[in-house]
């Protein structure tokens, strides 16, 4: 299928910006431009009962987070936020819209972590303040006005491997017990070698020129693709892990990963439901004033959250 419209539009007006320059002296204009494009496709701020700042104990120090409550009710559910940008790129700021999107379409608090980023600080930094992060908000559910025993994770893009990762550590561990990874077009292998790199590698928002520069990032502190820490699609063993709802766009290079992670999945019994969304490209998820199936996307999120909950 050719792209959508919308992301044509997207897609277009991008072409015709200067391309950005991929390396360590240009972070911050890059940063900045993923933070920018975020912005401009949020659309409207939903209205919450309460967004609330938090600073959370992890192994480098003190990390930000931020509490979305859609409503004042004790014991609701709670997903753990894990935001894109390879590893490299995001903050709580660019996460925002989702985390208040996702609050509302899964009637649940969402908690935001705000993990390290590479170059500055590669594998295993960020993963390590997810880590931390889950069992202290395990640990803390009660006090932040939710039910421990409903608890998800999930990301977007690096967030989405994050996300995978943290549910295979919990699984390992014995707890924290997830009830769902909500993983929305997760980089799940580091390889870079599906025929989606082959099919869609140029010309879009994410290409695999920028995958490569975020995976030299990423990986500067010597760990290998191959480690499942990286590449949670190469785990020796994918059973017991958390049920899981995929989020993916047709026209991605990281498309056909998260098929096979589904389907990795699914082959051992977990629970899966990978939803391509026809005509998409990578971003569409977080940008609902510009892709109608954003919303559509949004919606299948939360109800897929809310049943993992037990709401129906």
């Amino acid at each position: 299928m050719t792209l959508h419209p919308q992301a044509e539009a997207l897609v277009g007006a991008v072409r015709g910006a200067p391309a950005p320059v991929l390396d360590d002296e240009h972070l911050a204009e890059l940063r900045q431009g993923f933070a920018a494009i975020t912005a401009l496709g949020a659309g409207a701020a939903p209205a919450l009962h309460a967004v609330r700042d938090l600073r959370i104990p992890g192994p480098g120090g003190e990390r930000p987070a931020r509490l979305y409550a859609p409503s004042g009710d004790d014991g609701l559910g709670v997903l753990v936020w894990l935001h894109g940008g390879g590893w490299v790129l995001g903050d709580l700021d660019v996460a925002d819209p989702i985390a208040r999107q996702l609050a509302v379409a899964a009637g649940c608090l969402v908690v935001s972590l705000d993990y390290r980023l590479a170059p500055e600080h590669p594998f295993p930094a960020g993963l390590d303040d997810v880590w931390s992060g889950l069992r202290w908000v395990a640990a803390h559910a009660r006090e932040l006005g939710g039910d421990p025993s409903r608890l998800a994770i999930g990301g977007d893009s690096a967030g989405g491997n994050l996300a995978a990762v943290a549910a295979l550590l919990a699984r390992d561990a014995g707890a924290p017990r997830l009830a769902l990874q909500l993983l929305v077009y997760p980089g799940i292998d580091q390889a870079l070698a599906t025929g989606s790199y082959r099919e869609h590698g140029e010309g879009l928002l994410l290409t695999a020129a920028h995958m490569r520069w975020f995976h030299d990032c990423y990986l500067r502190g010597g760990a290998g693709e191959g480690d499942w820490r990286v590449s949670p699609l190469r785990a020796a063993d994918h059973s017991g892990v958390a049920p899981a709802f995929v989020v993916l766009a047709e026209h991605d290079v990281l498309h056909d990963e998260g098929v096979a992670y589904g389907r990795a999945l699914a082959d051992v019994g977990v629970l899966v439901d990978v939803r391509v969304y026809a005509g998409q490209i990578h971003v569409f998820f977080g940008l609902p004033a510009l892709f109608d199936a954003a919303r559509d996307a949004m919606a299948d999120a939360g109800a897929a959250v809310r049943a993992a909950f037990g709401e129906g």
